[in-house]
């Protein structure tokens, strides 16, 4: 098992990394609108928010040697039911080979957001 940091997306806000590598999968832990260089959550608009957040796993996929082409599962969280046209959208944009997908709608995400989304991959 190898677990994978970068820079290039915002570190981990718990006690957990950003992806872990095994048996030829790359795990990224879910992501959420943060700006790497900033530390700051993007503006509260559901397009922007997913923009970061593909940006965000793109990194982190790249830092594992991995791609957007290579994702078998991505597990969607939306604050609001009523974003899902326009995240789908912005999500379309990054996930052009189209893989499996969970999405759910939940009470609260963390630091208020109004997406977060995790992703599996092939290596």
């Amino acid at each position: 098992m190898k677990k994978i940091e970068t820079d290039q997306a915002p570190a981990a806000i718990g006690p957990y990394c950003q992806a872990t590598v095994s048996g030829g999968f790359v795990f990224v832990s879910g992501q959420i609108p943060i700006n790497p260089e900033s530390g700051e959550i993007v503006v509260s608009d559901i397009h922007l928010q997913t923009e970061q957040v593909m940006k965000n796993i793109g990194a982190v996929l790249e830092a594992a040697g991995s791609g957007f082409e290579r994702v078998v599962k991505a597990t969607c969280f939306l604050a609001d039911m009523d974003d899902f046209e326009a995240f789908n959208v912005m999500y379309s944009k990054y996930m052009t080979s189209r893989p499996a997908r969970s999405t759910v709608a939940v009470k609260r995400l963390p630091k208020h957001v109004l997406v977060e989304v995790d992703v599996i991959a092939e290596v």
